[in-house]
C-alpha cells in the first residue's frame, strides 16, 4: 500500500453512521476516507425519515435523565442484551446530539413524537430529534449525488414533504389543501432549479439530515468515494489495518493507521443471508431500503476475520406492498403502508380472514406480530389490508392514492385484482382474496361494533396517543376505528417488509467489533445496521435505527482518537527515556 492511499480512518459506508463517525474523527484531527459501493451517497439514512432516538437529551426544559430512559428501555427489552453498550447508548447519545448541533446541523426535539409504547414506564413524547430541511443546492455539483428519497416521501413524485406536511397530507388535517398548494409553489416557482433536474431542491427528512452533514463534511474536506465496494478486511499482525476494495472491476488496498469503521448497512437484501437467520425470512424485494443495496458485504468480511454476531434473527420491521413502476409495468416498486394500516374504515386479516394485531401499533410490532401469526397459523404474510370506499376516499392504501388523487377510473387496468381488489359486497371481495367469506364478515362485523362502542375489545386499538397520532380527529369516538361499511370494498396485500436488520456484528461499548471470544478485534469498529442493535429486538420510539446509528459511529471515532493519542503518548515517553 502506498502512503498516498493510507488514511488514519476508513469509513466503509456514506449513511448516517459513517458521516458522524467521520466528522467526529476529523474534528479530532485525523484523516479520514468515507468508501461506499453505491453510485450515489447518503445510504439507506438518507432515504429515510430521518428521525433519531435520543433519550436523556435534557434539551430546553427537557426533564428526561438516564435513569428514566433506562427504565424505559428495561420495562420493554425481553432478551438479553449487552448491558454496558445499552447504558453507553442512553449516555453518549446527548453527546453525539450536541456535537451534532455544534456542526450548525439544525435539530431538535419534536414534541409530538410519542415514544412507540406509551404505557410503558417513562415513555415520553420528546426524545424523536427531526432535522429542518436543507436545500440541496448548496451541496454545489454533488446536489444530484445525494441519494434521492423515495415516493413515499413526496406528493406525485414531485413535492418533498417534511414530517409535519406529511402528517397534515396524509390524515387530511385542517389547512392540508392550503400546505399541498404551497408546496406546490414553492417548487415550480424555483425555475433554475428545474431547468436542472426534476428533483426537489428541498431536501426534507432523511434527506435533510444528511444534505446538512454532508455540507459540514465537504467543508472539512473529508474525502468521499463512490462506486467503491468492500471486498476485504486486511489484517495485519492480528490488527485491522486497511481494506481491499473494487472500484469497475479494478481491486485495490487502502490503508487504516488507527481504524476501519463498518458502516455499511445490514443484509436485508441478501436472500441467503435472510433464510440462514430469520425464523420468516421474507424476500429481498419487500425490503423497503435501496434496491439490492445492503447485500451483508462489510458483515460477511468481518464474520470472515473471526467476528461473532448477534440478534440476527430479526429486522426493524414495516409493513410493505408493490405496485408497478411508473409507466414501468413490468418493474414492481416498493412501497411503504406504516400508517395506512391502522387508519379508520379499515382491518387488516390473514388469511383466514381473522385480526391478529392491533393495526395502529408502531410499524416494527406490526411486523412482529406478522412473524408471530404466520408461525402459529402459517396464513400470513402477506395478510390483508381491506377497507371501504370511505377509506379509499379518505386515505392512502400504500401507493393507491386517495380518489382525490386516483379515482378508480385512473388506476391502471393491470393493477386490479392483482394489486388492489375491489367488489361490490365482502362475500365477492373475500372470493377474490380466496378468503372465508364467513370469517371476514365476522370480522368487519366485530370492527364496526368496536366503531361504534369506540373501544376495540380484541386489540385496544387507538388506546394510546401513538395510536391516535395516526387516525381521524373527525371519527367519533375513536379516531381509528371507523365503520366498514360503504360499498364497493377493496383489498391490497400487505408484505413482511423492513427498514433494514436489527442483526449485525456483536460490539462493545467503545463500538469495538468482538470475536468468538468476545475480545475486540483490533482496529476494526462498527455502527449502524452493520452493528448489533443495542436494543436487541426492540424499536424503542421513532429514531431508533439512526440514534443508535450516529451515536456509535461518534463513540467509534472518540475511541479511535483516543487510541492515537494513547499510542503517540506512549512513544513520547519510551523516546524521552
Amino acid at each position: 500500500m502506498s502512503e498516498n492511499e493510507t488514511y488514519d480512518v476508513v469509513v466503509i459506508g456514506s449513511g448516517a453512521a459513517g458521516a458522524v463517525a467521520a466528522l467526529r474523527a476529523k474534528e479530532q484531527g485525523l484523516s479520514v476516507l468515507i468508501v461506499e459501493k453505491a453510485h450515489k451517497y447518503g445510504g439507506t439514512s438518507a432515504a429515510s425519515g430521518g428521525v433519531l432516538w435520543v433519550p436523556n437529551h435534557q434539551h430546553t426544559e427537557n426533564d428526561d435523565s438516564r435513569d428514566k430512559a433506562l427504565a424505559y428501555l428495561d420495562a420493554l427489552i425481553k432478551k438479553p442484551v449487552r448491558r454496558d453498550r445499552l447504558e453507553a447508548y442512553v449516555d453518549q447519545a446527548p453527546e453525539m446530539f450536541r456535537f451534532v448541533k455544534s456542526l450548525g446541523v439544525p435539530v431538535a426535539p419534536a414534541a409530538y413524537y410519542p415514544d412507540y409504547f406509551p404505557t410503558a414506564p417513562n415513555a415520553r413524547v420528546d426524545r424523536s430529534i427531526i432535522c429542518d430541511t436543507f436545500d440541496g443546492r448548496e451541496l454545489g455539483d454533488r446536489f444530484p449525488l445525494m441519494r434521492e428519497q423515495y415516493a413515499r416521501f413526496k406528493i406525485l413524485n414531485r413535492y418533498a414533504m417534511d414530517v409535519m406536511q406529511f402528517f397534515s397530507i396524509s390524515t387530511r388535517g385542517p389547512g392540508w389543501i392550503v400546505t399541498f398548494l404551497k408546496m406546490a409553489w414553492t417548487y415550480w416557482s424555483d425555475a433554475s432549479t428545474r431547468l436542472l433536474t426534476r428533483r426537489d431542491r428541498r431536501f426534507t427528512q432523511g434527506a435533510a439530515l444528511m444534505g446538512h452533514l454532508y455540507q459540514r463534511a465537504f467543508e472539512r474536506g473529508i474525502e468521499l468515494r463512490l462506486e467503491t465496494q468492500l471486498d476485504e478486511l486486511i489484517v495485519t499482525g492480528g490488527q485491522v489495518s486497511g481494506v481491499k476494495v473494487s472500484h469497475f472491476g479494478r481491486r485495490y488496498e487502502i490503508g487504516a493507521r488507527h481504524g476501519v469503521v463498518l458502516a455499511a448497512g445490514g443484509f436485508e437484501w441478501n436472500q441467503e443471508l435472510r433464510d440462514r437467520f430469520f425464523p420468516v425470512p421474507g424476500l429481498t424485494r419487500h425490503s423497503s431500503t435501496p434496491e439490492d443495496a445492503n447485500r451483508g458485504e462489510a458483515l460477511i468480511a468481518g464474520m470472515k476475520i473471526g467476528a461473532a454476531t448477534e440478534h440476527t434473527e430479526s429486522a426493524w420491521w414495516i409493513p410493505t406492498m408493490h405496485l408497478p413502476m411508473e409507466g414501468r409495468s413490468n418493474f414492481e416498486d416498493i412501497v411503504q403502508a406504516a400508517f395506512d394500516v391502522g387508519r379508520p374504515h379499515s382491518v387488516c386479516v390473514n388469511r383466514n380472514g381473522v385480526r391478529f394485531v392491533n393495526e395502529a401499533c408502531s410499524y416494527d410490532a406490526f411486523g412482529e406480530a406478522m412473524v408471530a401469526d404466520q408461525l402459529k397459523t402459517g396464513a400470513n404474510t402477506p395478510c390483508w389490508l381491506v377497507f371501504d370506499a370511505t377509506f379509499r376516499q379518505k386515505f392512502t392504501a400504500g401507493g393507491v392514492m386517495p380518489t382525490i388523487l386516483m379515482p378508480d377510473r385512473r388506476i391502471p387496468p393491470d393493477w386490479w385484482d392483482h394489486y388492489i381488489f375491489r367488489a361490490d359486497t365482502l362475500d365477492g371481495l373475500a372470493a377474490k382474496l380466496h378468503l372465508p367469506a364467513d370469517a371476514l364478515r365476522k370480522t368487519v362485523s366485530d370492527m364496526n361494533r368496536y366503531a361504534q362502542a369506540g373501544v376495540d375489545a380484541e386489540f385496544n386499538r387507538g388506546a394510546t396517543p401513538y395510536d391516535q397520532m395516526f387516525g381521524d380527529a373527525n371519527v367519533k369516538p375513536n379516531p381509528c376505528l371507523g365503520l366498514i361499511g360503504k360499498a364497493p370494498y377493496y383489498a391490497v396485500a400487505i408484505n413482511l417488509g423492513d427498514l433494514g436488520t436489527k442483526g449485525g456484528l456483536a460490539c462493545d461499548a467503545q463500538a469495538r467489533v468482538l470475536d468468538g471470544n468476545d475480545e475486540p478485534i483490533p482496529g476494526l469498529y462498527a455502527a449502524g445496521n452493520n452493528a448489533a442493535s443495542p436494543f436487541g429486538n426492540l424499536y424503542p420510539g421513532a429514531g431508533g435505527t439512526i440514534g443508535p446509528a450516529m451515536t456509535f459511529g461518534y463513540v467509534a471515532a472518540n475511541h479511535i482518537a483516543a487510541c492515537k493519542q494513547a499510542a503517540g503518548e506512549g512513544r513520547s515517553l519510551r523516546a524521552a527515556a
